[in-house]
């Protein structure tokens, strides 16, 4: 099967109703790019296993440096995607919202889903 339309024809309607209707996505693409690198993105799946983890922890997840596991973390902070809470110490993070621990989750599932196909 051919994956473009073999005549074209535009439908006005629809797309002056969606084009009305489009939000701008910025904010959203910055998520999705925040997310989009393998490391951040496996530290926020470790943070839907475990509410909260200190920056030392994080590091022994991702196998790597405090240094780069609180440069990843400060990125997701940054972003919105996390928060950081001062103990002591120590600094723990957590995602930001329940938002964002669907929206790593739900990707997780649909990509095993893929898998499975």
């Amino acid at each position: 099967m051919k994956e473009v339309c073999e005549i074209t024809v535009v439908h006005e309607e629809v797309v002056e109703q969606v084009k009305n209707e489009l939000p701008n996505l910025n904010k959203t693409a910055q998520i999705f790019k925040a997310l989009a690198d393998e490391t951040r993105l496996k530290i926020a799946y470790a943070l839907t296993l475990e509410k909260e983890m200190c920056v030392c922890d994080v590091a022994a997840v991702i196998d790597s440096s405090v240094a780069t596991a609180s440069h990843h973390l400060r990125y997701l902070r940054d972003h919105a995607l996390a928060e950081s809470t001062k103990k002591g110490r120590m600094v723990y993070y957590a995602l930001a919202d329940d938002h964002v621990h669907q929206l790593v989750t739900i990707a997780q599932t649909h990509a095993t889903e893929e898998e499975c196909q």
